[in-house]
Protein backbone atom coordinates (compact mmCIF):
# COMPACT_ATOMS: atom_id res chain seq x y z
CA UNK A 1 0.00 0.00 0.00
CA UNK A 2 1.17 3.16 -1.41
CA UNK A 3 0.62 5.43 2.22
CA UNK A 4 2.75 8.47 1.60
CA UNK A 5 3.51 10.48 -1.86
CA UNK A 6 6.01 12.75 -3.09
CA UNK A 7 7.46 13.68 -6.93
CA UNK A 8 5.26 14.32 -9.12
CA UNK A 9 2.63 12.54 -7.10
CA UNK A 10 2.43 15.42 -5.06
CA UNK A 11 3.44 18.20 -7.78
CA UNK A 12 6.94 18.17 -5.75
CA UNK A 13 5.45 19.43 -2.44
CA UNK A 14 7.74 17.22 0.23
CA UNK A 15 9.53 14.33 -0.42
CA UNK A 16 11.31 13.94 -3.93
CA UNK A 17 10.65 9.94 -3.63
CA UNK A 18 7.38 9.53 -5.05
CA UNK A 19 5.49 6.33 -3.38
CA UNK A 20 6.18 5.00 0.32
CA UNK A 21 4.96 1.74 1.07
CA UNK A 22 4.05 -0.67 3.59
CA UNK A 23 3.87 -4.34 3.33
CA UNK A 24 1.98 -6.37 5.65
CA UNK A 25 3.81 -9.46 5.34
CA UNK A 26 3.30 -10.94 8.69
CA UNK A 27 -0.50 -11.18 8.56
CA UNK A 28 -2.21 -14.38 8.75
CA UNK A 29 -4.64 -13.91 5.63
CA UNK A 30 -5.36 -11.16 3.14
CA UNK A 31 -8.62 -10.36 5.00
CA UNK A 32 -5.86 -9.48 7.98
CA UNK A 33 -3.53 -8.19 5.80
CA UNK A 34 -5.65 -5.40 4.27
CA UNK A 35 -6.64 -4.47 8.27
CA UNK A 36 -3.52 -4.07 9.30
CA UNK A 37 -2.77 -2.05 6.02
CA UNK A 38 -5.95 0.09 6.80
CA UNK A 39 -5.45 0.61 10.03
CA UNK A 40 -1.53 1.99 9.89
CA UNK A 41 -2.98 4.44 6.95
CA UNK A 42 -5.52 5.72 9.57
CA UNK A 43 -2.78 5.76 12.69
CA UNK A 44 -0.53 7.75 10.11
CA UNK A 45 -3.18 10.09 9.13
CA UNK A 46 -3.71 10.92 12.86
CA UNK A 47 -0.14 10.89 13.76
CA UNK A 48 0.39 13.37 10.50
CA UNK A 49 -2.31 15.86 12.42
CA UNK A 50 -0.74 15.55 15.73
CA UNK A 51 2.58 17.22 13.98
CA UNK A 52 0.26 19.62 11.89
CA UNK A 53 1.43 18.25 8.63
CA UNK A 54 -0.98 17.93 5.86
CA UNK A 55 -3.22 15.19 5.41
CA UNK A 56 -4.02 16.43 1.60
CA UNK A 57 -3.33 13.06 -0.36
CA UNK A 58 -1.24 12.39 -3.71
CA UNK A 59 -2.39 10.69 -6.83
CA UNK A 60 -2.73 7.30 -5.34
CA UNK A 61 -3.95 7.89 -2.39
CA UNK A 62 -1.35 8.06 -0.04
CA UNK A 63 -0.69 11.57 2.27
CA UNK A 64 1.71 14.16 0.54
CA UNK A 65 2.92 16.35 3.90
CA UNK A 66 5.78 18.78 3.32
CA UNK A 67 8.48 17.25 4.97
CA UNK A 68 11.82 17.82 5.96
CA UNK A 69 13.66 14.72 3.84
CA UNK A 70 13.43 11.72 1.90
CA UNK A 71 13.90 9.79 4.97
CA UNK A 72 11.25 11.49 7.23
CA UNK A 73 8.41 9.28 5.75
CA UNK A 74 10.08 6.53 6.95
CA UNK A 75 10.18 7.46 9.64
CA UNK A 76 6.91 8.54 10.41
CA UNK A 77 5.49 5.44 9.16
CA UNK A 78 7.23 3.01 11.61
CA UNK A 79 5.67 5.29 14.31
CA UNK A 80 2.22 4.71 12.92
CA UNK A 81 2.48 1.25 12.44
CA UNK A 82 3.50 1.04 16.02
CA UNK A 83 0.54 3.00 16.77
CA UNK A 84 -1.54 0.47 15.40
CA UNK A 85 -0.46 -2.21 17.33
CA UNK A 86 2.21 -3.57 15.13
CA UNK A 87 5.79 -4.12 15.27
CA UNK A 88 8.09 -2.61 11.99
CA UNK A 89 9.98 -5.33 10.57
CA UNK A 90 7.99 -8.95 11.95
CA UNK A 91 4.43 -7.41 10.95
CA UNK A 92 4.85 -4.16 8.63
CA UNK A 93 7.79 -3.71 6.26
CA UNK A 94 8.38 -0.89 4.22
CA UNK A 95 9.10 -0.35 0.13
CA UNK A 96 9.99 2.74 -1.92
CA UNK A 97 9.24 4.06 -5.21
CA UNK A 98 11.84 7.03 -6.02
CA UNK A 99 10.66 7.10 -9.43
CA UNK A 100 14.41 8.90 -9.79
CA UNK A 101 13.90 8.96 -13.51
CA UNK A 102 12.20 12.36 -12.60
CA UNK A 103 14.72 13.88 -10.51
CA UNK A 104 18.07 12.89 -13.09
CA UNK A 105 19.42 15.64 -14.54
CA UNK A 106 21.86 15.81 -16.41
CA UNK A 107 24.02 12.92 -14.89
CA UNK A 108 23.35 13.54 -11.48
CA UNK A 109 20.13 13.19 -8.73
CA UNK A 110 18.61 16.33 -7.50
CA UNK A 111 17.04 15.80 -4.42
CA UNK A 112 15.33 19.20 -3.92
CA UNK A 113 14.01 18.38 -0.61
CA UNK A 114 17.45 17.83 1.19
CA UNK A 115 19.09 20.67 -1.12
CA UNK A 116 21.69 18.47 -3.21
CA UNK A 117 22.59 16.88 -6.24
CA UNK A 118 24.18 13.27 -6.10
CA UNK A 119 25.40 11.26 -8.13
CA UNK A 120 24.96 7.79 -8.41
CA UNK A 121 27.35 5.79 -6.38
CA UNK A 122 26.23 8.41 -3.35
CA UNK A 123 22.71 8.03 -4.27
CA UNK A 124 23.72 3.98 -3.89
CA UNK A 125 25.19 4.78 -0.29
CA UNK A 126 21.92 6.84 0.48
CA UNK A 127 20.02 3.76 -0.07
CA UNK A 128 22.19 1.45 1.49
CA UNK A 129 21.96 4.04 4.61
CA UNK A 130 17.94 3.35 4.85
CA UNK A 131 17.99 -0.28 4.51
CA UNK A 132 20.29 -0.41 7.58
CA UNK A 133 17.97 1.90 9.18
CA UNK A 134 14.63 0.77 8.58
CA UNK A 135 12.78 -2.25 7.36
CA UNK A 136 12.38 -1.68 3.38
CA UNK A 137 12.26 -5.64 1.56
CA UNK A 138 11.57 -3.39 -1.52
CA UNK A 139 13.03 -0.64 -3.52
CA UNK A 140 11.39 -0.13 -7.12
CA UNK A 141 13.40 2.11 -9.77
CA UNK A 142 15.84 3.42 -7.20
CA UNK A 143 17.80 4.65 -10.28
CA UNK A 144 16.64 6.23 -13.96
CA UNK A 145 16.12 4.48 -16.67
CA UNK A 146 18.77 5.62 -18.54
CA UNK A 147 21.48 4.93 -15.35
CA UNK A 148 22.03 1.56 -16.34
CA UNK A 149 25.81 1.92 -15.15
CA UNK A 150 24.21 3.52 -11.48
CA UNK A 151 21.57 0.39 -11.79
CA UNK A 152 24.62 -2.23 -11.80
CA UNK A 153 25.80 -0.41 -8.96
CA UNK A 154 22.81 -0.25 -6.72
CA UNK A 155 22.07 -4.20 -7.56
CA UNK A 156 25.82 -5.32 -6.43
CA UNK A 157 25.10 -3.03 -3.09
CA UNK A 158 21.77 -4.19 -2.37
CA UNK A 159 20.66 -6.79 -4.59
CA UNK A 160 21.11 -9.61 -2.21
CA UNK A 161 19.63 -8.03 0.67
CA UNK A 162 16.58 -6.74 -0.75
CA UNK A 163 14.14 -6.77 -4.17
CA UNK A 164 15.07 -4.41 -6.56
CA UNK A 165 12.56 -3.72 -8.87
CA UNK A 166 12.64 -2.38 -12.59
CA UNK A 167 9.40 0.16 -13.93
CA UNK A 168 11.11 2.31 -16.41
CA UNK A 169 13.96 0.88 -17.34
CA UNK A 170 12.05 -2.27 -18.15
CA UNK A 171 8.73 -1.05 -19.01
CA UNK A 172 7.88 -4.78 -19.11
CA UNK A 173 9.12 -5.34 -22.73
CA UNK A 174 10.81 -8.65 -22.50
CA UNK A 175 14.17 -8.12 -24.91
CA UNK A 176 14.71 -5.01 -22.11
CA UNK A 177 14.10 -7.37 -19.20
CA UNK A 178 16.09 -10.24 -21.00
CA UNK A 179 19.02 -7.37 -21.40
CA UNK A 180 18.65 -6.64 -17.61
CA UNK A 181 19.10 -10.13 -16.53
CA UNK A 182 22.53 -10.53 -18.92
CA UNK A 183 23.80 -7.64 -17.25
CA UNK A 184 22.65 -8.44 -13.67
CA UNK A 185 21.60 -4.98 -12.87
CA UNK A 186 18.43 -5.93 -10.83
CA UNK A 187 16.45 -8.98 -9.36
CA UNK A 188 12.63 -8.19 -10.39
CA UNK A 189 10.45 -6.50 -12.38
CA UNK A 190 7.51 -4.49 -12.42
CA UNK A 191 4.39 -5.40 -14.33
CA UNK A 192 2.03 -2.69 -15.85
CA UNK A 193 -0.38 -4.57 -18.42
CA UNK A 194 -1.42 -1.52 -20.52
CA UNK A 195 2.76 -0.23 -20.75
CA UNK A 196 3.58 -3.27 -23.12
CA UNK A 197 0.24 -3.34 -24.52
CA UNK A 198 -0.90 -6.87 -24.38
CA UNK A 199 -1.42 -9.48 -22.34
CA UNK A 200 0.56 -12.08 -24.56
CA UNK A 201 3.83 -9.52 -24.01
CA UNK A 202 2.70 -9.36 -20.01
CA UNK A 203 2.84 -13.04 -20.17
CA UNK A 204 6.20 -13.65 -21.92
CA UNK A 205 8.04 -10.62 -19.92
CA UNK A 206 6.03 -11.99 -15.96
CA UNK A 207 7.28 -15.82 -17.33
CA UNK A 208 11.02 -14.56 -18.65
CA UNK A 209 11.68 -12.70 -15.52
CA UNK A 210 10.03 -15.71 -12.79
CA UNK A 211 12.18 -18.42 -14.69
CA UNK A 212 15.39 -16.64 -14.32
CA UNK A 213 14.39 -16.27 -9.97
CA UNK A 214 13.33 -12.89 -10.54
CA UNK A 215 10.09 -11.05 -8.69
CA UNK A 216 7.82 -10.07 -10.66
CA UNK A 217 5.57 -6.99 -8.80
CA UNK A 218 1.73 -5.94 -10.57
CA UNK A 219 1.21 -2.43 -10.54
CA UNK A 220 -1.59 -0.48 -11.01
CA UNK A 221 -1.25 3.22 -12.95
CA UNK A 222 -1.32 6.54 -11.44
CA UNK A 223 -4.61 7.35 -13.24
CA UNK A 224 -6.78 4.37 -12.51
CA UNK A 225 -10.23 3.15 -13.52
CA UNK A 226 -12.28 0.50 -10.92
CA UNK A 227 -11.72 -2.31 -13.10
CA UNK A 228 -9.97 -4.92 -10.75
CA UNK A 229 -8.55 -7.27 -13.40
CA UNK A 230 -4.94 -6.40 -12.17
CA UNK A 231 -5.93 -8.17 -8.94
CA UNK A 232 -6.97 -11.68 -10.56
CA UNK A 233 -3.78 -11.31 -12.76
CA UNK A 234 -1.76 -11.35 -9.60
CA UNK A 235 -3.38 -14.31 -8.55
CA UNK A 236 -3.10 -15.96 -11.93
CA UNK A 237 0.85 -15.29 -12.05
CA UNK A 238 1.61 -16.24 -8.78
CA UNK A 239 3.51 -12.90 -8.42
CA UNK A 240 2.51 -13.30 -4.24
CA UNK A 241 2.38 -8.68 -4.43
CA UNK A 242 0.72 -5.92 -6.07
CA UNK A 243 0.89 -2.41 -5.09
CA UNK A 244 -2.41 -0.71 -5.99
CA UNK A 245 -2.33 2.49 -3.53
CA UNK A 246 -3.86 3.68 -0.38
CA UNK A 247 -6.90 1.92 0.90
CA UNK A 248 -8.56 5.36 0.48
CA UNK A 249 -9.51 5.87 -3.09
CA UNK A 250 -12.66 3.84 -5.00
CA UNK A 251 -10.23 2.56 -8.04
CA UNK A 252 -7.56 1.63 -5.27
CA UNK A 253 -9.52 -0.35 -2.82
CA UNK A 254 -11.50 -2.33 -5.92
CA UNK A 255 -9.00 -3.99 -6.19
CA UNK A 256 -8.26 -5.20 -2.38
CA UNK A 257 -12.00 -5.83 -2.33
CA UNK A 258 -11.49 -8.17 -5.74
CA UNK A 259 -8.65 -9.70 -3.64
CA UNK A 260 -10.68 -10.74 -0.99
CA UNK A 261 -13.27 -12.27 -3.20
CA UNK A 262 -10.64 -14.27 -4.63
CA UNK A 263 -9.68 -15.35 -0.81
CA UNK A 264 -13.47 -16.45 0.13
CA UNK A 265 -13.90 -18.40 -3.34
CA UNK A 266 -10.49 -20.74 -3.11
CA UNK A 267 -11.49 -21.11 0.85
CA UNK A 268 -8.99 -23.53 2.08
CA UNK A 269 -6.87 -23.60 -1.03
CA UNK A 270 -5.94 -20.33 -0.59
CA UNK A 271 -2.56 -19.18 0.66
CA UNK A 272 -1.15 -15.71 1.38
CA UNK A 273 2.34 -15.19 0.30
CA UNK A 274 3.40 -12.91 3.16
CA UNK A 275 7.19 -12.74 3.23
CA UNK A 276 7.25 -15.59 0.60
CA UNK A 277 6.49 -12.81 -2.34
CA UNK A 278 9.46 -11.05 -1.91
CA UNK A 279 12.94 -12.55 -4.06
CA UNK A 280 14.84 -12.05 -1.32
CA UNK A 281 14.23 -13.41 2.30
CA UNK A 282 12.65 -11.08 4.18
CA UNK A 283 15.62 -10.09 6.93
CA UNK A 284 13.30 -9.70 9.80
Amino acid sequence: MNIMNGGMHAHWQGADFQEFMIAPYGAGSFQEALQWGAEVYRALLGLLEEKGLSVGVGDEGGFAPLVQSNEEPLALIVIAIEKAGLKPGADVGLAMDPASSEFFEAGRYRLRTEGREVEAPALVEYYQRLVAAYPLVLIEDGMAESDWAGWKQLNLALGDSIELVGDDIFCINPQIIARGIEEDIANAVLVKLNQIGTLTETLRATQLAQRQGWGAFVSHRSGETVDSFIADLTVALDTGHLKTGAPACGERVEKYNQLLRIEEDLGGAARYAGKGAYVRPVRF
